[in-house]
């Protein structure tokens, strides 16, 4: 390797250190901003979704947090519709507040984020990091890097490892079905009905509690393709990206039905995609039964 070769690589990894840093940083002004702008805004995001106010308090805190490191070029959110740009190498997409629909009855939520070295929209083999924060009981924090994951608590914006090799267990327990069983394709159905009586039901309505519950069980988690709806409803750059490259740098699979979710490209910064994430062997059995 080059020395200029090893000096941009050195300075990448330091700018992804930076930004988990700056994330964990940040958690306690998201956490104070869901308990004080819980009420709505009276706005749609670009994919049409009401937005609460503490949608946009998130999105504009991470903004001015992760823009004002040197290393950062572009933020993405699933919040605005266009990226904001500065002077930098690497790029951040993020869904700041992600569940937000489950502020009204206190339940969990959180943030995800992607770091990628192209500016989005891309392809998700240019992930450098990923990973999602967990506003629940305590705050945790589940980051990708360097073909591992690794779990943290974060207090005070400070983060404490509590496992450094996070990966799907080989027997899997739970799983959970967004999107409601009148809505599915029939093949889905078919497969929903085969899990059902396999796993046990775990779906609480905000992506990164039901992929936490994959991480820490083992199972398949899936916002399917649905009759109405065929591009499915989650944000690809957004919220299928980062997770797929967790669950799969954690040993487990990612599919849009037909292949790696890190392997879409996507058209449009805000494309939406059919999602399903779980242990191998369940996703094979997925694109089995829907192919």
């Amino acid at each position: 390797m080059s020395k200029s070769l090893d000096t941009s690589t050195t300075e990448a990894e330091q700018t992804v250190t930076e930004v988990i840093d700056g994330i964990v940083e940040t958690t306690p002004d998201v956490r104070r901003a869901v308990a004080d702008h819980r009420g709505q805004s009276n706005s749609v995001n670009p994919s049409g979704d009401d937005q609460l106010a503490a949608d946009l308090r998130a999105d504009e805190l991470f903004e001015q947090r992760l823009l004002g490191i040197d290393g950062v070029a572009t933020y993405a959110s699933e919040e605005r519709a266009e990226v904001k740009a500065t002077d930098g190498r690497l790029h951040v997409a993020m869904d700041p507040l992600d569940g937000s629909s489950n502020l009204e009855p206190n339940s969990g939520m959180g943030t995800i984020f992607g770091v990628y070295s192209e500016r989005p929209p891309t392809v998700g083999t240019n992930l450098l990091a990923a990973g999602f924060v967990i506003y629940g009981p305590i705050t945790s924090m589940v980051v990708a890097r360097k073909g591992g994951v690794s779990e943290y608590i974060l207090e005070d914006g400070d983060k404490r490892m509590v496992d450094d090799d996070v990966t799907v267990p080989d027997d899997p327990t739970v799983f959970g079905f967004g999107g409601g069983i009148d809505s599915w394709t029939d093949e889905f159905a078919a497969y929903a009905e085969e899990i059902r009586h396999e796993l046990k039901l775990r779906y609480g309505g905000a992506m990164v509690a039901d992929i936490n519950q994959i991480l820490t069980y083992g199972g398949v988690f899936s916002y399917p393709e649905l009759e109405s709806r065929p591009e499915g409803k989650l944000r690809l750059q957004f919220e299928g990206q980062p997770m797929a490259y967790i669950l799969e740098s954690a040993g487990g699979r990612s599919s849009n039905g037909e292949q790696s979710l890190l392997e879409v490209e996507p058209d449009e910064l805000h494309e939406r995609t059919p999602l399903y994430l779980g242990n191998d062997d369940l996703i094979d059995r997925l694109e089995s039964n829907i192919d």
